[in-house]
């Protein structure tokens, strides 16, 4: 089970990672763009989750396209999911109470890769 804490301590471990408040909640970015958020559920999620929806912390994270995100929750449906709000929009949802540490860090390391300028992204996967 992640917690908050473990995305901030994952997020802030990869280079010129920040954290700021988007609409009163905290979002990571590399140079200004966010890669990884806290999306809490709104009304119409709920409404459109219908029985699937559940509590808990829930966080967004961008993913290389609509193929990965659907992979993502094809293959762990309890872990990863989406919503109509996102439809068309390369992002999954993650439920943090349900996601193992190693997977959470892969899920915010791929999302920080897709943002990170290319040439800061390759010197950290030199240096891995």
């Amino acid at each position: 089970m992640a917690t908050w804490e473990d995305v901030r301590r994952i997020a802030l471990a990869l280079p010129e990672t920040g954290e700021k408040l988007s609409w009163g909640t905290p979002q990571w970015h590399v140079k200004g763009k966010g890669f990884v958020w806290d999306r809490p559920l709104r009304k119409s999620d709920l409404a459109a989750l219908g029985l699937a929806a559940q509590e808990g912390p829930v966080l967004g994270a961008r993913v290389a396209d609509e193929g990965v995100k659907q992979a993502l929750v094809a293959d762990d449906p309890a872990v990863f999911f989406t919503i109509p709000h996102f439809d068309g929009y390369p992002a999954v949802l993650v439920r943090l109470d349900r996601i193992g540490l190693p997977e959470l860090t892969e899920v915010i390391t791929e999302a920080w890769l897709l943002k990170a300028p290319r040439k800061l992204a390759q010197a950290f996967l030199d240096g891995r």
